[in-house]
């Protein structure tokens, strides 16, 4: 025989369903926020570099000797070893030939055979670009062909250039590359002008 269900009784089973309800709810917001955070943005100071533009010196594999990027911007501001940042340019990587190219892994010294310098443009700059070359230091006196590319990134990457340039002896230095940005990005006027940018300090 069912027992019937005091009046008592009916009153607590909404608060219930109400109160369990109120639970599903708030666990489902949780995990929905949980998801939506981004650990790494949450990291003080982590901002994440946005580049129009990459421009990459390399030269042979292993060849101890120095080169250095030099790029000047439309303002006439210059990055370089000893100015990493101007305007909107950013030397990502300066590279030193063999040296400081070794690390340690496991216990053993590896040495890093890639000769590799990398400046960002982070943004677009309307004017002419200077990408120059310098044989900052020699180990073994040998001339350097370094190999220079120019590389448009947004909305997708477009080689604006690509190229060598033959450095002979400790102190030279050459024009790679010569560029006018537009407002909208895009580029027109490349050429290999020679223009000193070393010179002017």
């Amino acid at each position: 025989m069912r027992r019937r269900r005091t009046t008592r009784e009916a009153e607590v089973d909404p608060f219930y369903d109400m109160l369990f309800n109120m639970l599903i709810a708030f666990v489902f917001c949780f995990i929905v926020a949980l998801l939506a955070m981004n650990p790494k943005a949450l990291k003080a100071g982590d901002i994440p570099a946005k580049a129009e533009f990459i421009i990459n010196v390399s030269w042979p594999d292993m060849d101890p000797n120095d080169l250095d990027t030099w790029v000047q911007d439309p303002a006439g501001e210059l990055v370089w070893f000893r100015a990493r940042e101007a305007g909107l340019m950013h030397l990502d990587r300066d590279d030193r030939g063999l040296t400081n190219d070794t690390v340690v892994i496991n216990g053993k010294q590896v040495v890093n055979p890639l000769n590799q310098e990398v400046v960002t443009l982070r943004g677009i700059e309307p004017g002419e670009f200077t990408v120059n070359v310098h044989y900052y230091e020699t180990k073994n006196g040998k001339p350097v062909e370094a190999t220079v590319s120019v590389i448009k990134v947004n909305p997708r990457a477009d080689v604006v250039f690509y190229g060598q340039v033959q450095l002979a002896r400790k102190g030279d230095e050459a024009t790679a590359v010569r560029f006018t940005v537009l407002p909208d990005g895009n580029v027109t006027n490349v050429s290999t002008l020679p223009k000193s940018l070393v010179q002017r300090l």
